[in-house]
């Protein structure tokens, strides 16, 4: 059988994903550097978003989409419950941080932070001050689903973990929402639980030059 290509950047929290979920299910995949809208992105991926998957005939992109071919096209312990609650709380953690949570975590948050545009190539302070309420506010909404077992759903880890892990690795290390997740019992439980799995270690990002 063709060996599973995932296109992304590791960078990416997205493309994190998918790689998580592919170790996850015991994959062997390789991971095609390829940046956004790039032009071999566009063949698989029209929107030009990282990540695309390509296993022989099939192109899949959207990493929720990718996830799911991976969860039921390969053996593996699975990433999404069997439970009909617990599964529908997975979709929902899902849908929550991938509609919601990234676009003010990350594109208005994070970003001011990794792409500074402020004076001088500094980060731009009135755009990460206007964004700290709502950054703290979703942070106190995913410490409180936390809180109980340190994982989304149930006592397990699931997919909807997947889709949020990155995202907290990122912002642990930011001068506002770090903090606020250093104090946070459930955010931290969570961070403890996703960097012992070695998924997690496996797709770490390379530094960035200083």
């Amino acid at each position: 059988m063709a060996k599973v290509q995932i296109l992304g950047i590791p960078q990416s929290t997205y493309t994190r994903v998918v790689c998580m979920a592919a170790h996850e299910k015991g994959v062997d995949y390789e991971l095609v550097l390829t940046p956004p809208h790039s032009e071999g992105l566009l063949a698989v991926s029209p929107l030009g978003k990282v990540p695309g998957l390509r296993h022989g005939d099939l192109e899949l992109f959207e990493s929720s989409a990718i996830c799911r071919y991976l969860d039921s096209a390969f053996d593996g312990p699975p990433l999404y419950p069997s439970d009909p609650a617990e599964a529908a709380l997975c979709e929902q953690w899902i849908s929550a941080v991938n509609s919601h949570m990234d676009r003010t975590l990350i594109r208005q948050y994070l970003l001011h932070y990794a792409f500074p545009k402020g004076a001088d190539g500094n980060p731009d302070r009135a755009a990460i001050d206007a964004a700290v309420p709502a950054v703290e506010k979703e942070l106190a909404i995913l410490d409180k689903a936390l809180s109980k077992t340190g994982w989304l759903v149930g006592n397990a880890m699931t997919a909807a973990d997947l889709n949020l892990a990155p995202i907290l690795a990122y912002l642990s290390g930011t001068p506002e929402a770090g903090p606020v997740i250093g104090r946070s019992a459930g955010l931290g439980r969570f961070l403890e639980n996703v960097r012992a799995l070695p998924s997690f270690a496996a797709t770490e990002p390379p530094a960035r030059a200083a």
